[in-house]
C-alpha cells in the first residue's frame, strides 16, 4: 500500500485532483468529510464538543451548529486549540483505520487541506501539492465560490504559503491553467504513483 498526502491551497484545486485520483482506482480519505462524521450527533465527538462547549454550539435539531462554534473558536485561539485537540485525534484514528482496510497495493490518498500548517508530511510515503498562483486561487474563489474578495484574501492569508507548501512536496501538480491542461498532469501522476505501490 502506498499512502500520499494530498494538499494545496483554497481555490487551488485539490478537490478536482482528488476526484479524478478517485476515478482512477485511488482510495480516497477526504479528512473534512470524517471530521464532520466524528461530530454527528450520538457520537464521543459530538459530547466532547458539548462538554466543552456548553449545548449553545448545538441546533434545534441536536446537530453541531458549525457557524456558532465557529465564531466562538476563531475568535480565541485557545477555544481552538480546544476543539483541535477533541476532533483531530478522532480523524486521524478514522483515517488511519480506513488506510489500513485498504487492499494491499492500494493506493491511498489522504485529502488534507492543512497537511502543511499541521505539519504531517512525515505521515505520508509522499506529499503532493496542487499548486496555483494567488491570483488564480482569488479568481476561482471569487467568480466559482462566489466570495467577497475580502473574505477570499483572508482565508487565503490563514493557510500556509505557496512556498511553505512546495517545499513539503515530493509532485506538484500545476493548476494554474484551464480545467482541461489538469487532467493530464493527473494521470501521469497517478501512472508514477501506481508504479510506487507495486514496488513496495
Amino acid at each position: 500500500m502506498l499512502s500520499v498526502g494530498l494538499t494545496g491551497g483554497i481555490g487551488a484545486g485539490k478537490s478536482e485532483v482528488s476526484r479524478l485520483l478517485a476515478s482512477y482506482g485511488a482510495v480516497l480519505i477526504d479528512a473534512d468529510r470524517i471530521a464532520r462524521e466524528v461530530v454527528e450527533p450520538g457520537t464521543p465527538g459530538l459530547a466532547a464538543i458539548v462538554e466543552t462547549f456548553g449545548t449553545g454550539v448545538l441546533g434545534a435539531d441536536g446537530s453541531l451548529d458549525r457557524p456558532k462554534l465557529g465564531s466562538i473558536v476563531f475568535a480565541d485561539p485557545e477555544r481552538l486549540a480546544a476543539l483541535n485537540a477533541i476532533v483531530h485525534p478522532l480523524v486521524r484514528a478514522r483515517s488511519q483505520a480506513l488506510g489500513e482496510a485498504a487492499a494491499p497495493g492500494a493506493v491511498v490518498v489522504h485529502d488534507v487541506p492543512l497537511l502543511t500548517e499541521n505539519e504531517l508530511a512525515r505521515l505520508y510515503d509522499l506529499v503532493i501539492v496542487v499548486d496555483a498562483s494567488a491570483e488564480t486561487q482569488l479568481e476561482r474563489l471569487v467568480r466559482v465560490r462566489g466570495m467577497a474578495e475580502s473574505e477570499a484574501r483572508a482565508r487565503m492569508a490563514a493557510q500556509a504559503t505557496r512556498e511553505e507548501r512546495r517545499a513539503i512536496a515530493d509532485l506538484v501538480i500545476d493548476n494554474d491553467g484551464p480545467l482541461e491542461a489538469l487532467e493530464p498532469q493527473v494521470r501521469t501522476v497517478w501512472a508514477e504513483l501506481k508504479e510506487r505501490a507495486a514496488g513496495r
